[in-house]
């Protein structure tokens, strides 16, 4: 195996230049109480620098309910953007040019639909799907276990990330129809070995599946990305970052025999962590975030969001939100640590590290694999305990002040001065609930009513969706209409 930068197993980083050729994207997540106030967000961030938007979808959007439906109520617009339709999605990207900017959207239940309203509104401009660039996140099975974003049962929830994968694969060839994520375990409370050993797993379920369904792996394995998190430990996260490239690279090769070396890249997207912001001394988590990109770009990432300071309290001002963007821009122009490749590799400290993250990652990937997949040891509790036990035990070594955290169990006598929250305004959101409404009425519904009987009909078939799904958003109809008429079908996930 060589040691080197761009070569097997890619433990130095996946490219022989990295950072000299070319800077990792800039992305700043965003999105808040309509998509007229969120593309003025978005606006303002490309202009001021960043190079990849990253769309935050409010919770009805997430579990499929229109702005109007009485599910919806009081949550529209407050942790991210509301899209219920095409229009929404028109008026989110009004002057920003689709095939200039790499777009990722946070989302996974409504995953394709989403994809969808984008192609649509791609087809719009006069934009052929090759040219788009960009991500959904489109992983499941991690809802599952730590979020609870999900909709459908399992089964039928990776259906649509398969089908997802096929139309990508023949038809989007520079977007990435997936993001598994171990940031969100990693926030649950996982170890940096869990956040790899279970990211991984779950890649792998997606991966047996795909293959199952006839595509081929040394194509569609260029297309997968992940999305990690950077936490305070600063040498183990660069190491984590190490360990994995080398261990997907190897679960690649070795397991699914592939022999195409960029469908054995880990490609990844990094986000600082949101869970070691504290809402005491805010100002502190400037600190944090700037460790933690550090980590973050000193471990290879190729794409990366900083967290704004407030958002242990709120939604990120146009202030914070600059502020986040520009830690990462001084560490790319100021620090000259891009001038450099893996400048930590062949350290003792780091080298030991990344062979036991690896280490520990196999040995959690291994007992799922006897506990019969990820599916298995998801239905079966498992993951969950695990991640728990890990939380407890965090939790347990900050109340006891085993592990100090500043401004938070000690140094904690400053007062915080006033702090300017980014604010909801509940009128605009009322307009936007409004807006759907007047949709509704001015379309041609018996269209709509056509359209979603033919996605009923396609969906008891093993048809792939995406064409039917997609067919049904041309017709105008909505993200709830959309998701109803699978949840008809395919009947709702519960524990119970």
């Amino acid at each position: 195996m060589s040691n080197e930068p761009g070569k097997y197993p890619f433990t130095r980083g996946i490219y022989d230049k990295m950072y000299r050729k070319k800077l990792w994207t800039m992305r700043q997540y965003a999105g808040f109480t309509s998509a007229k106030e969120s593309n003025k967000r978005y606006r303002y961030l490309i202009d001021e620098g960043v190079t990849g938007l990253s769309v935050a979808f409010d919770l009805p959007t997430q579990i499929g309910y229109d702005s109007d439906h009485s599910m919806a109520s009081g949550e529209v617009g407050k942790v991210g953007v509301p899209i219920s339709s095409t229009d929404d999605m028109n008026t989110l990207f009004n002057k920003i040019s689709l095939d200039k900017v790499s777009t990722s959207m946070t989302i996974n239940s409504t995953a394709a639909t989403l994809l969808s309203f984008y192609i649509i509104l791609a087809e719009k401009n006069g934009i052929h799907l090759n040219k788009l660039k960009g991500t959904i996140q489109n992983d499941i099975l991690k809802e599952y276990t730590v979020r609870g974003t999900y909709i459908y049962p399992l089964k039928a929830s990776m259906r649509l990330i398969t089908d997802t994968f096929a139309f990508c694969e023949n038809h989007m060839p520079k977007w990435n129809p997936i993001s598994v994520s171990g940031y969100h375990i990693r926030e649950a409370g996982s170890t940096a070995a869990q956040e790899i050993g279970f990211t991984f797993a779950n890649a792998i379920e997606y991966t047996k599946l795909a293959i199952d369904k006839g595509q081929d792996p040394n194509s569609f394995g260029r297309s997968i990305s992940f999305f990690f998190n950077s936490h305070n430990g600063f040498f183990e996260e660069v190491a984590k970052f190490r360990a994995a490239r080398t261990l997907w690279a190897k679960i690649m090769k070795q397991r699914f025999k592939v022999d195409d070396e960029k469908a054995m890249h880990c490609r990844f997207h990094v986000q600082t962590g949101g869970s070691t912001l504290t809402a005491q001394q805010v100002e502190n988590n400037i600190v944090r975030t700037t460790i933690q990109a550090l980590a973050a770009i000193l471990g290879g990432a190729q794409s990366l969001h900083t967290n704004s300071f407030d958002e242990a309290l709120g939604l990120p001002t146009d202030h914070s939100a600059t502020i986040a963007l520009r830690t990462q821009q001084i560490i790319a122009h100021e620090s000259e640590i891009v001038n450099y490749i893996d400048p930590l590799g062949n350290s003792d400290q780091i080298e030991e590290l990344t062979k036991k993250l690896i280490v520990e990652a196999e040995d959690i990937i291994n007992k799922i694999d006897e506990l019969g997949g990820a599916s298995k040891a998801i239905e079966k509790g498992w993951i969950q305990n695990e991640i728990s036990k890990s939380a407890y035990s965090y939790q347990q070594s900050v109340d006891k002040k085993e592990r100090i955290i500043v401004g938070l169990n000690k140094f904690n006598d400053d007062e915080d001065g006033e702090i300017n929250l980014q604010k909801i305004d509940n009128s605009i959101v009322q307009r936007q609930i409004k807006k759907i409404e007047t949709f509704k009425n001015n379309r041609d519904n018996s269209s709509v009513q056509n359209k979603i009987d033919e996605l009923k009909l396609s969906a008891k078939t093993n048809d792939n969706l995406i064409p039917s799904i997609i067919d049904a958003a041309r017709a105008d109809c909505t993200i709830g209409e959309i998701a109803d008429a699978l949840r008809y079908v395919f009947g709702e996930h519960s524990y119970v």
